[in-house]
């Protein structure tokens, strides 16, 4: 766990979350970041605290509150959406504008916490979810690379949303099923989202801004469509978000 941090002060530790682990325990989950976190003391009286989530099969930032006091802080600043969040995704298919602004509201698929249970979009008490996205590069239609950021914090809101424009994320049978699938891709039946960049203001400092590379496991696969998992982007440009 000390090997994926990205950045750490008196406030923050920002670290690499690696795919297939997940942020708190659950039903049958016995092994999950929160259970580790006082690895991360580093001779504070405070464990650190998780302040924002990120799904068990999605990689990348996650930051975490050094203190009781910090970690309120930086749990309003998600609350209030200050916090510039930008994920990459493989789609299998290309999305259409190849840029764009996704407004559809999600809510539970049924009631109950299983862990099987899906987001819908205008499920059972939906609520409004907006992501906007942009597509960094394309291999032949077959699948593209995307930027997402997320205006709202809906669970499975960017995995909802792909699913919805008609180009599921690369290995989430959860959302696409088979269409969610290209045979021949070496390391494609993992989740293919990954939390790129997180930018957040802090109190009496100038703005912390963390990026997290691609894991291995992914770098693969991105390699595999000729997309370069090094390029330095700025897919919102444009759209001016």
């Amino acid at each position: 766990l000390k090997d994926a941090i990205l950045h750490m002060d008196d406030q923050v530790i920002a670290i690499n979350k690696p795919p297939g682990l997940a942020v708190q325990g659950g039903s049958g989950v016995k092994r999950h970041l929160d259970g580790m976190l006082d690895a991360l003391r580093f001779g504070l009286p405070d464990r650190p605290r998780l302040v924002h989530r990120l799904d068990k099969d999605t990689s990348g930032v996650l930051l975490l509150g050094r203190s009781p006091g910090a970690a309120a802080k930086l749990a309003e600043i998600f609350r209030t959406k200050e916090a510039k969040k930008t994920y990459w995704a493989i789609t299998v298919g290309l999305p259409h504008p190849a840029r764009g602004r996704v407004d559809l509201a999600i809510g539970k698929g049924a009631t109950g916490s299983s862990p099987d249970e899906r987001m819908l979009v205008d499920g059972p008490g939906a609520k409004r979810a907006v992501t906007y996205y942009s597509v960094v590069e394309e291999a032949n239609r077959r699948a593209a690379w995307i930027a997402l950021r997320p205006i709202t914090g809906r669970t499975h809101q960017l995995r909802v949303h792909c699913a919805a424009m008609g180009t599921p994320i690369l290995g989430d049978g959860k959302y696409g099923a088979k269409e969610a699938f290209i045979n021949g891709v070496p390391g494609g039946k993992s989740l293919m989202l990954h939390a790129r960049e997180i930018e957040i203001p802090l109190p009496n400092r100038a703005k912390l801004h963390v990026t997290a590379p691609l894991p291995d496991s992914m770098k693969s696969v991105w390699r595999f469509f000729e997309f370069d998992p090094d390029a330095k982007i700025n897919a919102f440009a444009q759209l001016k978000v």
